[in-house]
């Protein structure tokens, strides 16, 4: 069963709303041509592993021992390093829609504790945090877990990169395929994570897209 529900969670018909971001991919869109497969690892290794995908590992392991302090932690300093409104309110907005819809369908006291911490607001309830929770609660392995959720980060990307026509369906799912070696090395660095202080980010240029993409008088993606 833990491998079903891990399955479901990564599913993008999950309705935790990654359809509409695209991960600061419009704007470089926008700013002229793109090599999207470079980039998507770029943002593997030095944005989404260090930070979303080590802030779900910390949370999977908090959440499995009980240690609630140490997932408000983790929360917080995701939250903190996120350094763009738009890329935390989004990070925010869905962790909060996969929150209600998990805590719904798969009924854990790990996902209801968390609930109940986020509408308290101690704690902002960022995607990667949730998911953290509810695969833990779900008995999905620690591996699986953060695995699961960089391909799902990277199907957003490429799928994003189709709707913006810089990808067709078969350059996407190359393209995908492509990233399989950032997402181990990801993943990895992530699961190497000892706490909360080894959440960081080193993307600068994507920062500034992100900057620049608020101010976009015509968008496509709320991110």
């Amino acid at each position: 069963m833990s491998l079903l529900a891990q399955l479901q969670l990564a599913d993008s018909a999950f309705p935790g709303g990654l359809y509409t971001l695209s991960h600061g991919l419009e704007a470089y869109t926008q700013a002229g041509p793109v090599d999207v497969g470079e980039l998507l690892e770029d943002v593997l290794l030095h944005a989404a592993g260090p930070g979303d995908a080590t802030a779900l590992v910390l949370t999977h392991r908090a959440v499995s021992a009980g240690d609630w302090d140490a997932v408000v932690e983790t929360d917080r300093r995701l939250h903190a390093i996120k350094l763009n409104r738009e890329i935390r309110a989004a990070a925010t907005r869905t962790g909060n829609q996969v929150l209600r819809t998990a805590a719904l369908v798969f009924r854990t006291p790990e996902l209801a504790r968390l609930a109940e911490l986020v509408e308290t607001g101690r704690t902002p309830g960022n995607h990667a945090v949730v998911l953290g929770a509810a695969h833990a609660g779900l008995g999905v392995p620690v591996e699986g877990a953060v695995t699961a959720d960089l391909y799902a980060f990277a199907a957003s990307w490429v799928s994003a990169a189709v709707r913006l026509g810089r990808l067709d369906f078969r350059q996407a799912q190359a393209t995908l395929y492509a990233a399989a070696g950032a997402i181990e090395r990801a993943a990895a660095q992530a699961l190497a994570a000892a706490g909360p202080y080894d959440l960081h980010a080193a993307a600068p240029v994507a920062d500034t897209m992100s900057a620049v993409h608020e101010r976009a008088e015509a968008r496509l993606f709320t991110t």
